[in-house]
C-alpha cells in the first residue's frame, strides 16, 4: 500500500496545478504517469450540466469505439431457437432463456452486457431489480433488445460501449488501455465525446460539459479543458 501511495504521489506531481489540459495532452500524460506496472484501463469522467432526476435531461447512449476497449466483453443473450444458435455463433458467452434467468435470479452477474430478443423481454423484465442497478438491463435504446442478437453480440465484442449519466450528473466510460497508442486513445475519446455532445438534452441550459478528467485505473485524474471539443492526436 505504501508503495502504491508513493507511486500515486509521483504520478500526481506530474500534473500542473490549476491547468486544464487539451484532451490529447491529458491522454499522453495519463499514459506517462500511470503508477501501476499493469496494463491499466484509461477512463474518462464528465460532469454534465443536466438534472438526471428529470426525464428530459437523462443522457444515455452507446458508441462504437473505433479502436475497441482493449477488453473482450462477456455477453449473455436471452434467446431461443435459431436466434440462440446465431448468438452462440457470434461469440456470445452465455445463451439461454428460463435457465439463464433463473441463474441470474440466484445472484450470478458475472458478465458485462446482456442482449435479449423482443419476445423474451416480458420475462427478462423481472430481472430489473438485479440488472438495472448494474446497468446491465437490455434496452431497445442501446440496441440490446433486438431480433438480430448476433449483430448486437458482434458490436459489443468489437468495442461498443453503453453509458448513462448517474444521479449526480456524472458520466463515466473507458476509452482503452495504457498499452494503446496515444493517437488511438484520442480517437476513442473523440468518438465518445461526439456522441455525448450529440445527446445534449434541449432542456439542458448553460454549460453542458462542466468538468472532464482522464485517468488510469490507479492513477490521478487529469483535468481536461471542457471547451476543447476538437480532439487532435497527441504529438
Amino acid at each position: 500500500m505504501a508503495q502504491r501511495s508513493k507511486a500515486y504521489r509521483a504520478a500526481a506531481a506530474k500534473i500542473e496545478e490549476g491547468k486544464l489540459y487539451a484532451p490529447a495532452e491529458a491522454i499522453t500524460l495519463a499514459k506517462e504517469s500511470n503508477p501501476s506496472s499493469s496494463d491499466a484501463t484509461v477512463e474518462v469522467a464528465f460532469r454534465l450540466g443536466v438534472d438526471p432526476r428529470k426525464a428530459d435531461q437523462m443522457v444515455r447512449g452507446t458508441v462504437m469505439l473505433p479502436n475497441g476497449t482493449g477488453k473482450t466483453a462477456r455477453v449473455v443473450v436471452f434467446a431461443t431457437g435459431d436466434r440462440a444458435a446465431a448468438a452462440e455463433a457470434a461469440g456470445a458467452d452465455f445463451v439461454g432463456s428460463d435457465d439463464l434467468m433463473e441463474r441470474i435470479q440466484g445472484g450470478w452477474t458475472d458478465f458485462d452486457a446482456a442482449v435479449a430478443t423482443p419476445d423474451l423481454m416480458g420475462k427478462v423484465g423481472r430481472l430489473g431489480k438485479i440488472l438495472g442497478p448494474r446497468n446491465l438491463m437490455p434496452n431497445p435504446k442501446t440496441g440490446t433488445v433486438t431480433p438480430d442478437v448476433a449483430r448486437a453480440v458482434t458490436e459489443i465484442k468489437g468495442g461498443k460501449i453503453d453509458f448513462r449519466v448517474d444521479k449526480h450528473a456524472n458520466l463515466h466510460f473507458i476509452i482503452g488501455k495504457v498499452s494503446f497508442d496515444a493517437e488511438k486513445l484520442a480517437e476513442n475519446y473523440a468518438a465518445a465525446l461526439d456522441e455525448v455532445l450529440r445527446l445534449k438534452p434541449s432542456a439542458s441550459k448553460g454549460r453542458y460539459i462542466q468538468r472532464a478528467t482522464v485517468s488510469t485505473t490507479f492513477g490521478p485524474g487529469i483535468p481536461v479543458d471542457p471547451n476543447v471539443t476538437r480532439v487532435l492526436p497527441a504529438a
